[in-house]
């Protein structure tokens, strides 16, 4: 199953025309992020929010990730400021898979966004956490923060903007998107055998774990169409509701 860096913003000195600051907001989008990444089956592990962006690509590097997620929120040129408004999702021009992740991101946020024609990805070969990083990597430079229209927008719309942003790595990763919702515990009920934990909601899926007969496990979300996605012993994947008591 997926796993992502989830780095946002640890710039507190970037203070926003409403108030506020950019490594508050971003933490805060971070946070609504969380169930709706759990439900949906991606695993995650977020940044040290003591570290600066150096230790962000450190640690990044420093474990397996398929995706390093960087949140932020733009500022214009001082002799700009407060006239621009807009979302910039950078990658790096040198990799396929980060410019599909950042034009899946770009393309799906318009629909939320109120200014759509000014959503782009953008190449980028001067971003740390874009160019240095060894998971494939984006940068989301969620409007502006010196901008009213941008920051009112995006404290308004925290939610919104969580699940359009795992809804796309759902899109990148090609699994289903999974509305949050409460986490259950379940137990087996394969009637002596044992329950395999798949990488995709089908039969068809790769077997990636198993859980024993009458074994209590977590539901973080249910797929639908006798899917729930499931935790058990360090592996998350996907597990026929069949053959699961919720309780």
């Amino acid at each position: 199953m997926p796993k992502i860096f989830l780095s946002p913003s640890t710039q507190e000195w970037n203070q926003y025309v409403t108030g506020g600051n950019e490594e508050e907001y971003m933490n805060l989008l971070a946070d609504r992020m969380e169930p709706y990444l759990r439900s949906s089956g991606i695993t995650y592990v977020r940044n040290d929010p003591s570290r600066n962006v150096v230790g962000a690509i450190s640690d990044s590097n420093a474990g397996n990730f398929d995706v390093h997620l960087a949140l932020h929120s733009n500022a214009a040129p001082e002799r700009l400021a407060g006239k621009l408004r807009g979302i910039d999702i950078y990658f790096s021009p040198s990799s396929y898979d980060s410019e599909r992740l950042a034009t899946i991101i770009a393309n799906n946020i318009k629909s939320i966004y109120p200014l759509p024609d000014k959503t782009r990805a953008v190449p980028t070969t001067s971003l740390g956490e874009v160019t240095q990083t060894r998971a494939v990597a984006v940068l989301c430079e969620l409007g502006y923060h010196d901008n009213v229209e941008d920051v009112t927008w995006l404290k308004n719309n925290l939610e919104a903007i969580a699940a359009n942003l795992v809804q796309s790595l759902c899109d990148y990763f090609g699994i289903p998107f999974v509305k949050a919702g409460p986490v259950f515990n379940g137990i087996v009920a394969a009637g002596g055998s044992n329950l395999n934990i798949r990488d995709y909601p089908s039969t068809g899926g790769q077997i990636i774990g198993s859980i024993p007969d009458g074994a209590r496990l977590t539901i973080y979300g249910d797929v639908g169409n006798g899917w729930y996605v499931v935790h058990y012993n360090g592996v998350t994947g996907y597990a026929s509701s069949q053959f699961i008591v919720v309780g």
